[in-house]
């Protein structure tokens, strides 16, 4: 029998979370699982999504350059505005199997609120039915889109910060690699929300973690096979398709990542704010103690929670008196 192996123990509220939301776990999953995953992505009141009404909200189809279909992005900017605002392009959370646009608007409002931001959300495309680079190619056109003549007047094109959730995470660090190297708009920063960054799945938090949290070692290889292919952890593959990758971390924006220390992620955020230093980046760092993966959406009203959002608003702000 295999030892149980040594963990972090769980932020008090987390671990009461856990209990409680066991529907919302999502640990040794299967292929077969994805549906009943993306049944969890359910849609918000308008007034939630709107912080009652503190945001105006405008849908666009933009048309995807490839086949020409419609792409649909959602910008939301704050009532009142009278100038171009710095706008937060931000990618959802869902493993890269499910989500929607609006899956962590609500957990955004207030940062927006405070650093008196746009927030743009926009549905990719999602895995297995669209594998890689389908999301990549979807997040490259809103970024071009934002940054170009056809964006709206309200928001300003030299302040974009793209951010993510988990796999949106993931997919906003390849979508500004994919940005730095082929010419793409130049981006104000990176705001990278417990990133899902390496398809390996092999490192030693996620082994620690496997079997435990909100979502494991499992369940990640499920959601990075569906993006990449059957055994993607055992094949090479495109940096941008994976950002744990990159060999050169050099001209990146400046970035913020934050992580809990009891999570599948953690070790790979980690090196990937180490391997931004040593290429003489700025990045900025928060490992949560006793969170779990998404821990301040599981848990909004813990007090690690406001002290995570707290940080990520203090570095926006921040950011954004520079540039």
């Amino acid at each position: 029998m295999t030892a149980t192996p040594a963990r972090p123990p769980f932020d008090e509220a987390v671990a009461r979370a856990l209990d409680e939301f066991s529907e919302l776990i999502v640990t040794d999953m299967s292929a077969t699982d994805i549906s009943r995953v993306r049944e969890l992505a359910a849609p918000f009141p308008m007034a939630e999504l709107t912080m009652h009404g503190a945001f105006t909200r405008e849908e666009f189809a933009l048309t995807r350059p490839e086949d020409g279909t419609a792409l649909a992005v959602v910008v939301y900017t704050p009532v009142g505005t009278k100038r171009p605002t710095p706008v937060l392009l931000h990618l959802h959370g869902g493993g890269l199997i499910a989500g929607h646009a609006d899956s962590d608007t609500p957990g955004l409002t207030q940062l927006m609120a405070d650093t008196g931001c746009s927030l743009v959300v926009f549905d990719y495309r999602l895995a297995p039915e669209y594998p890689y680079p389908a999301a990549l190619e979807d997040a490259t056109v809103v970024l071009s889109w934002l940054a170009g003549p056809d964006a709206p007047a309200t928001v300003d094109p030299a302040r974009i910060v793209l951010s993510g959730v988990s796999a949106g995470g993931g997919l906003a660090a390849t979508t500004a690699l994919f940005a730095r190297d082929h010419d793409g708009p130049q981006l104000a920063g990176l705001l990278l929300m417990c990133p899902m960054l390496d398809h390996r799945s092999d490192s030693f938090s996620a082994r620690q973690m496997e079997g435990a949290g909100s979502w494991d070692r499992v369940a990640n290889v499920v959601g990075w096979d569906a993006y990449l292919g059957p055994d993607a952890h055992d094949r090479e593959v495109s940096l941008y398709a994976s950002a744990a990758r990159c060999a050169d971390y050099s001209n990146l924006p400046p970035t913020f990542i934050d992580v809990g220390s009891a999570e599948t992620f953690r070790d790979e955020c980690i090196a990937f704010a180490a391997e931004m230093w040593k290429a003489g980046g700025d990045a900025e760092l928060h490992v949560w103690p006793g969170g779990t993966h998404g821990f301040d959406f599981l848990t909004p009203w813990a007090p690690m929670s406001r002290d995570a959002r707290e940080a990520r608003t203090a570095w926006l702000r921040r950011l954004l008196t520079r540039v």
